[in-house]
């Protein structure tokens, strides 16, 4: 998976589908942050928003690489979480969707 050469046209595919989701897995965060918030009443339950904002900040950083090694675990990850849905990988050939189709299956299994 890792020495999978990626066209220019596979390339705006995969940069679109990874946008895509990007923005959905940070809207989410900031729905989640923005009602946490508004249920903070004590400095102890400031720093705790704090925490979970660090967390999730290191999630995304680690979950959103975009090398083009790392695309296909990118995406699978991506559609397992609810960011991306298949079918905003359409336009990459079947080489390129088989082995995400795979790991999502082994994380089911």
């Amino acid at each position: 998976m890792h020495d999978i050469k990626w066209s220019p046209s596979e390339k705006k595919v995969a940069r679109r589908a990874y946008e895509a989701a990007l923005a959905v897995a940070l809207a989410k965060i900031l729905a989640e942050f923005k009602a946490k918030a508004a249920q903070v009443a004590t400095p102890s339950e400031m720093w705790d928003l704090e925490e979970y904002l660090r967390r999730k900040r290191k999630h995304i950083d680690t979950l959103f690489d975009y090398r083009y090694s790392q695309l296909t675990f990118v995406f699978a990850a991506a559609i397992r979480e609810g960011y991306l849905d298949e079918s905003s990988l359409a336009g990459l050939p079947e080489e390129k969707l088989e082995p995400i189709r795979r790991l999502l299956r082994w994380a089911e299994g």
